[in-house]
């Protein structure tokens, strides 16, 4: 079974998008902001990782830097997910190493979607 790391401070998105990965067939493991994700990571490197850019402690861009440069983690594919949706936050996303990018509010369809894109479904 695949992993996949739902990373965002609201405790609402993370619910709605375990939900969704799970139907998809994803174990899934949470963090709460971007320091706690690269923990996670340093632990165990999980297949995918479901992005939030604003967070508390580390946002979701020094998270996506400092994750890349790590020991395996240029392995995960990293699907930002976020409110910020004007192309310069987008194309700042890719240079840093998203693969792909949703905006919020996101439903199933979407989702799947995108992974489907990136070849994790």
């Amino acid at each position: 079974m695949k992993q996949c790391l739902v990373v965002d401070d609201s405790s609402v998105i993370r619910k709605v998008a375990r939900r969704i990965l799970e139907d998809m067939n994803f174990e899934i493991t949470e963090a709460e902001d971007g320091q706690q994700a690269l923990d996670a990571c340093r632990s165990t490197m999980p297949d995918a990782i479901l992005l939030d850019w604003n967070m508390p402690v580390m946002d979701g861009l020094e998270f996506l830097t400092s994750l890349r440069a790590e020991d395996g983690g240029e392995s995960p594919v990293v699907v930002f997910c976020t409110t910020e949706n004007d192309v310069a936050h987008i194309a700042r996303a890719i240079r840093a190493g998203a693969n792909e990018y949703i905006m919020k509010p996101f439903d199933r369809e979407i989702v799947e979607a995108k992974f489907q894109e990136v070849g994790l479904i």
